[in-house]
């Protein structure tokens, strides 16, 4: 197969190659944009926690509950919350937050079954993303610590993407809990007999983390690591 090079494109190839340029011109300033938006939004704010789960946890499943009842102890320490804006744990989360008297942030952004920022945001504090990077920014940066609930994909990048930040030193530490030890024991069972038996990961890698079923230790796990260090943005 011959190899493709500009000089074997067709006009219309090329035209679409230019166009193409020249709309990735463009989006760096929308990138731009949504940065300026979230740092200057986010930074307002005083220590929050991200909690991330599942969107399609329907409000009558335990862990919506859990979810809820962990935003309010989290506030009762001192903290906002933050979530992905959306319905299911994130609406939970919202939820638990905004009855507690505590700040309900979410970071929208328009995917399958997440169209919609819940009720229970505060509407100072809704910001709404076209690029998911720069939402995973907005969720690091500004969070004192990361509490994952049952979820799916988005969930666990954003979790691992968290531990990957702390655990290479790109970011300050910062506490990250799983709740339902029922639902994680089989993952972290499985990074302890695969990948730290495999020499891919060290020991203490599985100290970055706490697993816990009650929203108070969670609350308290975090507050605690605060009473030995210093509340800043993490990068």
């Amino acid at each position: 197969m011959d190899d493709i090079t500009p000089a074997s494109l067709s006009q219309h190839e090329r035209d679409l190659w230019q166009e193409g340029r020249i709309k990735d011109l463009w989006r760096v300033f929308r990138i731009m944009g949504e940065f300026v938006e979230g740092f200057e939004t986010m930074s307002r704010l005083g220590p929050c926690v991200s909690m991330f789960g599942s969107a399609r946890t329907k409000p009558d499943d335990p862990y919506y509950k859990l979810a809820s009842d962990t935003a309010g102890a989290l506030v009762r320490k001192g903290f906002g919350v933050i979530t992905g804006g959306g319905p299911g744990i994130m609406e939970a989360g919202n939820r638990g937050a905004r009855e507690a008297d505590g700040a309900s942030v979410g970071l929208n952004i328009v995917i399958p079954h997440e169209q919609a920022s819940n009720p229970f945001v505060d509407h100072d504090k809704l910001i709404t993303f076209d690029f998911f990077f720069v939402r995973k920014v907005m969720f690091v940066k500004y969070a004192q610590g990361f509490v994952a609930l049952p979820g799916g994909f988005g969930t666990m990048d954003e979790l691992f993407e968290a531990l990957t930040l702390i655990q290479t030193r790109k970011s300050t530490k910062f506490p990250v809990v799983l709740m339902g030890t029922s639902f994680w024991s089989g993952l972290v069972d499985w990074l302890r007999d695969s990948l730290l038996a495999a020499g891919n990961i060290s020991e203490h890698d599985l100290d970055l983390f706490h697993l816990c079923d009650e929203p108070e230790e969670a609350a308290e796990y975090i507050a605690a690591f605060y009473r030995e260090h210093a509340m800043a943005p993490n990068f």
